[in-house]
């Protein structure tokens, strides 16, 4: 096996002693799939349903869907099998990993046919020597030509580093600022978007209106976790750059960790909200809470956001962030080895590219989704308002974020370095270790999760 930081389910293949990825052995390869009756059974891999709503909606081949979600049936009767697994500390990940390594001898009905990444380790999955994600070429999709209309910088997420783009994603996650027009009211005499954007401009500002909300009893943001997403989206290198095992703690994680003690002691942040996705944080979003805004994309309105709030439509509006970011993003892969390249093509082209499609996905669910033009569209249209946000057109405000998002440099271990580098100094922000046990608790975490990986190097 090649010794490199990418791999698929590492543990696993060193001890089958070889990386299989999805099996580019004889008789498994794309090319033999080609021209060949497709299969019977489409079996795509994800972590929730969202995939599986989406291709519901604008896949005109759909039939109907078992009532508990796990089979979809096509016209022509082959049915889609959707295996799901928990995204939560690399579940997902650990499956998938264990499906990729049997592919090349399993039978034609049991072999992955597409299947889902994140931002945080698509490219662990697109990497050339992975052998995992097919080039879209291959399919027969030109990302020069079919994808031109897509924003370059989910174009880019998607490919290896030859720069063959080996997935597609019909989201652009650009992230907004989502605050509380009565809480705006009260504190600031005004709940104009466009006034309180200049109150939340940049980070010096935004922290001037922090003390402003303290005076009011309100607090900026619910917990430390709402930050990290955008120090994480300015890192100037990856956490650990090709072909190497070293993690390198970039200085705007570390600013990320001084800021938040410094904004928990200043009282700008609430004490009882630890991290994210748990229940204190959704309690936060609730009518009672004293949580002044939320920093979030537009899935993170319509998943979190929208569900968790128990009061009227139109008490929560959106402005632009401190600074442009991107949060999340759903990149769908054709595996190498399918045997229904036709319908997978159809699916990746109807869900990830057709114009119309987006749109209609963007109406229905709120979504940003992965053309240009289309949402430079939605941002003019009326009929795109949410009632949620009181009638608001949030893509208006999404377009100029897209439009200057440059996304970090990532790594196959982004998954882990967030997660645990959160966790590890979560409890240090709660007082429950010091700065330097937070350090070494991450460094035994993330070796943990990683074996493969021989040193951690923090900023001088």
């Amino acid at each position: 096996m090649k010794k490199r930081v990418v791999s698929i389910m590492l543990v696993v293949a060193m001890a089958a002693g070889t990386l299989a990825g999805c099996g580019k052995t004889s008789g498994s390869g794309s090319s033999d799939a080609a021209g060949g009756e497709e299969g019977k059974v489409i079996n795509i891999y994800s972590w929730n349903d969202e995939f599986r709503k989406r291709v519901e909606a604008v896949y005109p081949e759909v039939k109907k869907t078992s009532k508990d979600g796990t089979v979809t049936t096509l016209n022509d009767g082959t049915e889609i099998h959707w295996i799901i697994n928990p995204n939560q500390d690399g579940v997902y990940q650990q499956k998938l990993d264990e499906a990729l390594l049997k592919q090349a001898d399993a039978a034609a009905d049991d072999k992955i046919d597409i299947f889902l990444s994140e931002t945080d380790y698509v490219n662990k999955y697109t990497d050339a020597a992975a052998d995992a994600a097919m080039p879209l070429k291959d399919l027969g999709i030109d990302p020069d030509t079919d994808l031109a209309d897509q924003y370059e910088f989910t174009k880019v997420t998607a490919s290896d580093t030859e720069g063959v783009q080996r997935g597609s994603t019909w989201q652009c996650c650009p992230g907004l600022l989502v605050y509380r027009r009565d809480i705006a009211k009260e504190v600031f005499g005004t709940d104009d978007p466009e006034k309180i954007g200049q109150k939340v401009m940049d980070w010096d500002t935004i922290k001037a209106t922090a003390e402003e909300l303290k005076a009011k009893g309100y607090y900026t943001f619910s917990s430390y976790a709402d930050t990290f997403r955008l120090y994480g989206n300015s890192i100037e290198a990856s956490w650990v750059s090709p072909g190497e095992t070293t993690i390198k703690v970039d200085q705007k994680i570390i600013d990320w960790v001084n800021t938040s003690k410094e904004w928990l002691d200043a009282g700008y942040l609430d004490k009882n909200v630890k991290g994210q996705f748990n229940d204190d944080w959704n309690k936060a979003m609730g009518s009672a809470s004293k949580v002044f805004a939320f920093l979030l994309p537009a899935w993170g309105i319509d998943f979190n956001l929208k569900p968790n709030w128990d009061g009227d439509d139109g008490v929560w509006a959106v402005t632009n962030p401190p600074q442009e970011y991107n949060w999340g993003g759903s990149y769908v892969h054709a595996c190498t080895g399918t045997d229904n390249l036709e319908h997978v093509k159809d699916i990746i082209l109807a869900v990830t590219v057709d114009k119309d499609n987006l749109l209609k996905i963007s109406k229905d669910y709120s979504d940003f989704t992965n053309t240009k033009s289309g949402m430079k569209t939605a941002a003019k249209d009326s009929s795109f308002a949410s009632e949620f946000l009181g009638g608001q057109n949030a893509f208006e405000y999404f377009v100029p974020v897209a439009e200057n998002i440059k996304i970090a440099p990532l790594s196959a271990y982004d998954q882990g370095c967030v997660e645990l580098i959160q966790n590890a100094f979560s409890d240090y922000l709660q007082g429950k270790v010091d700065y330097d046990k937070a350090k070494k608790n991450f460094e035994t975490a993330i070796i943990e999760r990683y074996p493969d990986i021989t040193e951690i190097q923090w900023p001088e």
